[in-house]
């Protein structure tokens, strides 16, 4: 295996990770990054001598491969977190997952009724399901629930209303999340009721998020392998039906036995030489929303308590307040002031993605100041980060476009694709570091590892188990 060379195509989890397994096994290893650091979305910057995310950027997993290799990297270099994070709703804060009597009492005892008769409604003549987040979720909350909690944040998230949404997003994010069970986990604290993705704690490094995948880039370049920053790759070159070689955007050409690509999936299928025209349309027909974070820095170390807010308030375009005072002390790096993330969505074409930075912080600090989270604290300096391509939207009908690229990208070897951006998939950082685990295996072990299956409602563990403070514990 060491006289094997391989391309890696992104240093987000995912192909940073599959990278450090590669080098592990002595793969030649070149990652070609097109940004400045390693990390992909879940990168750590530094912003006004302190360490930020891009945005809320938790790890949990119930794999313990993937929990395995995790704490093989961060060592003792994390600590546990208490997670709350609540929906914030005509100046009210909700629990996420919703606790119903919590939810209901806020509501107030009219709406409390509209919402327990829209329930029971759909509980005797439920809404024939179309396809859609709408209907889907319809029918297990009822229309008012659905409205108040569901409707205005995911199409502030999307772009689109929620009938246009494929109900494949819900079935992935919330699939096993109901009123009935919420109730239940509410006056018996069934932990097997528990969605996974909404435990109580998770695993944090005390460096931030990046600090896993920057020790993996240590890791690869003082193992024989490259991890080469400011490099973005144009295209992956093929012949004889499989992957030979990458060419990056300055001209330069590299041969590779193997190739893992964790571009945009959009961009990577449709540059890639001799693709049928129907293939190339289908890929084109595929879309991802936009991420701007605008980041205030404010003059007051205590706000509010959560780790972060979604904000489902209509008079709002801010989707999610991420509050880095409230995560491990270690970040804040000895300063005293909270540095506050503010997430908006768009597309390309809305205005928002061509506004000026100087624009941008001035609508995040008068949306924050509406918020009355700050009160009269001082907010002394902005920054504005923006990131293109990082939702793949599941607009209905989305795999009758998906599955055959999928199916055309199977048949050309040596070629693996994977990540959020690569694989067109909502990943989180776990299922994104299991497809890396399992396409360097594919590659090292000739395991036949179908990525394609990976996903946010991905279950299929060898071993279960969760990190805690100590360390792994099974389940």
């Amino acid at each position: 295996m060491s006289k094997k060379k391989v391309a890696v195509i992104g240093a987000g989890p995912a192909g940073i990770t599959a990278a450090y397994e590669l080098a592990k096994a002595g793969v030649e290893v070149h990652v070609y990054e097109a940004g400045p650091r390693v990390g992909g979305l879940a990168q750590t910057i530094e912003l006004w001598g302190q360490k930020v995310d891009i945005g809320p950027h938790r790890f949990f997993s119930n794999d313990t491969r993937v929990n395995k290799l995790w704490l093989e990297v961060a060592g003792k270099d994390y600590k546990m977190v208490d997670r709350l994070t609540r929906i914030y709703y005509k100046k009210k804060f909700f629990y996420y997952p919703l606790k119903p009597f919590d939810a209901l009492f806020k509501l107030g005892i009219g709406t409390a009724t509209v919402c327990m008769a829209s329930y029971m409604k759909e509980r005797v003549s439920p809404t024939k399901p179309d396809g859609s987040f709408e209907t889907w979720v319809t029918s297990r909350f009822g229309k008012k629930l659905y409205s108040i909690f569901f409707k205005t944040y995911t199409e502030k998230l999307w772009g689109i209303p929620c009938h246009e949404l494929d109900a494949d997003f819900a079935a992935q994010r919330i699939k096993k999340l109901s009123l009935w069970e919420a109730v239940k986990n509410a006056v018996v604290g069934g932990k097997g009721n528990k969605h996974k993705t909404l435990v109580d704690q998770f695993a944090y490094p005390t460096g931030g998020t990046g600090m896993i995948y920057e020790r993996m880039e240590q890791f690869v370049n003082a193992n024989g392998g490259k991890v080469i920053l400011n490099s973005p790759v144009k295209r992956v070159l093929t012949q004889n039906g499989g992957a030979i070689a990458v060419e990056l955007e300055n001209g330069s050409t590299e041969k590779y036995d193997e190739t893992i690509s964790s571009m945009p999936f959009s961009l990577m299928v449709s540059r890639l030489p001799d693709v049928p025209d129907t293939i190339r349309e289908k890929v084109n027909a595929l879309t991802y929303r936009n991420t701007i974070i605008v980041f205030l820095n404010v003059e007051a170390k205590n706000l509010f308590p959560d780790n972060w807010l979604y904000v489902h308030a209509s008079d709002l375009q801010m989707g999610r307040i991420t509050n880095f005072r409230n995560w491990v002390p270690e970040i804040n790096c000895g300063k005293d002031s909270c540095i506050i993330a503010i997430e908006y969505w768009c597309y390309n074409e809305d205005q928002m993605w061509n506004d000026s930075n100087e624009k941008l912080i001035e609508l995040g600090t008068q949306e924050l100041l509406k918020t009355g989270l700050i009160g009269n604290a001082k907010i002394s300096d902005g920054f504005v980060y923006k990131i293109p391509r990082c939702y793949p939207v599941y607009s209905r009908g989305y795999k009758d476009n998906l599955k055959p690229v999928e199916d055309y990208l199977t048949t050309l070897k040596n070629l693996h694709v994977i990540g959020r951006y690569g694989a067109f998939k909502y990943n989180n950082q776990d299922h994104s570091i299991l497809m890396g685990l399992m396409a360097a295996e594919n590659i090292v072990k000739g395991t036949n590892h179908n990525l394609w299956e990976i996903n946010t409602d991905y279950e299929d563990y060898q071993e279960k188990s969760t990190i805690t403070a100590t360390g792994l514990s099974s389940e």
